[in-house]
């Protein structure tokens, strides 16, 4: 397999170099992933404005569907980075080990939303019309469920460029589901 190195940035073009930097005021440093998405001319910024568009989800809903997601998906650089945001957004590291298995017995809402971006990514799109019934039930609308699959699919393409490119997990590494747990 061809190996992806991590591009410095001095190695990618000038739109790229002006993103690592406001990365770099804004977080302090450029994530491998993100960094990795700039092996293209095009992708970080595209990424970036998807990932960061406007959505009728909350920070919290936003990681509750990360992490069920990125779990699916089996991708533990996304499971290290969103199990430290996570915590920066107030949930307990039992909390996203539950949210990693697709529930949330801490809330009803959070539940129902774990539920589907579980359901959805582990059906590829097709969700079950019980879990899809249970969303709207705990007082999700139309267009919460839009915003929900557009999140699915926003955290499937970083879930698919680091289980193809293998760069290396540059936050704390999250640790496996226990079986039960799942």
């Amino acid at each position: 397999m061809s190996t992806f190195n991590v591009p410095t940035r001095e190695e990618v073009n000038t739109n790229n170099q002006a993103i690592f930097d406001n990365l770099n005021k804004a977080l302090g440093f450029v994530p491998n992933l993100y960094a990795t998405y700039a092996h293209s001319e095009t992708a970080l910024e595209n990424y970036l404005n998807l990932a960061n568009a406007k959505t009728s989800l909350s920070s919290k809903e936003k990681e509750v569907v990360n992490l069920a997601v990125s779990e699916v998906n089996q991708c533990i650089y996304c499971l290290s980075a969103h199990t430290a945001i996570g915590k920066m957004n107030g949930f307990t590291d039992e909390q996203i080990l539950e949210l990693r298995a697709g529930n949330a017995s801490f809330d009803s809402k959070f539940n129902a939303l774990a539920k589907l971006a579980k359901n959805i990514t582990e059906n590829r799109g097709k969700a079950s019309q019980d879990v899809i019934e249970n969303f709207f039930s705990a007082g999700y609308s139309k267009g919460n469920l839009i915003d929900a699959i557009v999140l699915v699919g926003d955290k499937t393409i970083s879930n698919y460029v680091h289980s193809t490119t293998q760069i290396p997990v540059d936050f704390p590494v999250a640790q496996p589901l226990e079986a039960s747990e799942v």
